[in-house]
This record gives C-alpha cells, structure tokens and sequence, in this order.
C-alpha cells in the first residue's frame, strides 16, 4: 500500500451530522480530514429526506466546496442518501463527485458493500437508528448487492441520532445480531459507534461493521495509508 502524495480527504457529510471527532479517530496521524455538508433541509430523518441528501447534483456541489485543497478522496458519509435510490443510485453519487475532478470517491453504502464482501460476509445481520421505511430500503439495497439480510432491529428515530447512549447502542446490536449472520451492520453515520466494535466483536463473534468505520477505512485505504481502530476486525483483517 504506497500512500498518496496528497495528505488529506475529504468528507461530504449530511447538514445534520454531528459526529466529526468520530470520524477523526479513524484518520491515521499523518493524514488530514476535511468536513464540509450539505445545505440545510427542514426535514426529520425519512425516506424525503434521504433522497433530498443523496441527490447527485447536491452531493456535486458540496465536493466541489473541498477540492481547492486537492484531496486524494471524497468521502460521502450518509448511508441513507447512498442507499434509498439502490446501486445505481450509489453509482451516480460516486461518477458526480468523480465529475468534479477528484481523483477517487467513494460513498457509506459503497464502501459498507465492499466492506462486508471484503470479509467475506454473505450473511448479515442489520441494526439501524431508523424507522421501518428506510430500514427496509437498506435491506432491498443489501440484498440487490447479493447480501442475504438474516434481520433486521431499528429504533424508529426520526431526529437527534447522534444523542443514541451507548447501551442503547449496545443492545440494538445484540437484538439484530442471529445465529446465522456472519457479521452485524450498523447503520447511519450520524449514531456513534467508534467506542462499541471491538466490544460487540468479543461478545457477538463476528465482525461488526459500521457506517462511520467502513466509510472511513474505504476513503483512508483509497489514499493508500490504513484507517485507525483496535480490535476491530475490518480493519485488522482487510488491508
């Protein structure tokens, strides 16, 4: 893995993200992290929503807000917005922001697929801050990647994801995971997760992949360097 000569990325993030210090704690030393988002919508968390963030052109505009300090890699850290249009509508994220100029793009949904399949996972469990509307939506964009879903828990939030306590966070897993996953997705980048994985690892034994995490370590390992985390087995096990 040759690291790139430029020494930042990039990240899109919705206008309700609140989890910037998450991210950073993926970045190795070395690298830089820049933030910009998307512009502000008077809309909760749904399906509305989703599709208003993961336009394509919106998306466009704000990557063109972080290319003046040349970064190796755009980021688009939504799952939803990457998600509720499917694979070619995850597609078309990734060719807008390549469209700006950027020399590689790469999007939650994108990287969580290429994540799980990295781990050769066919089997996964889903755990989602969500209501029942985009929690299925994940489902049909899982399954359309051929990753069979064995279930599904949400916690039906519409607002303020970022406010989810650990132990609610904890116990959401445990209620997702199944005797026949071969890994638990998270969902959501706005719901913390640095501080449970490796946790959830030990306890459920089988990887644990989450938003934040697998778009972090796809944009990281895309400027050629390896994202930031102990004990969890994305990180360990896929250089």
């Amino acid at each position: 893995m040759t690291a790139v000569a430029n020494a930042c990325i990039g990240i899109v993030a919705p206008y309700d993200f609140a989890l910037d210090r998450e991210l950073w704690r993926w970045v190795p030393d070395s690298l830089d992290l820049l933030v910009t988002r998307t512009p502000y919508e008077p809309l909760t968390v749904t399906v509305e929503q989703a599709q208003r963030i993961g336009d394509p052109g919106v998306v466009a505009e704000a990557t063109l807000a972080l290319t003046t300090p040349a970064p190796a890699v755009i980021g688009y850290a939504c799952t939803a917005g990457s998600f509720v249009a499917g694979l070619a509508g995850e597609r078309a994220l990734v060719d807008a922001m390549l469209a700006t100029g950027v020399p590689a793009a790469v999007t939650t949904s994108g990287a969580v697929v290429s994540g799980l399949r990295a781990l050769g996972v066919t089997k996964v469990a889903v755990a989602t801050p969500y209501d029942e509307a985009i929690t299925r939506l994940l489902v049909g964009f899982l399954e359309e990647a051929g990753i069979a879903v064995t279930g599904t828990r949400h916690l039906g939030l519409d607002s303020a994801i970022w406010t989810v306590p650990r132990e609610v966070t904890l116990q959401l897993v445990r209620h997702a995971w199944t005797e026949d996953c071969e890994a638990v997705f998270v969902s959501c980048t706005n719901l913390a997760t640095y501080d449970v994985i490796a946790d959830l690892e030990a306890e459920l034994g089988v990887p644990v992949v989450s938003a934040n995490q697998a778009t972090m370590w796809a944009a990281v390992s895309l400027a050629g360097l390896a994202a930031q985390g102990e004990g969890q087995r994305l990180l360990q096990e896929v250089l």
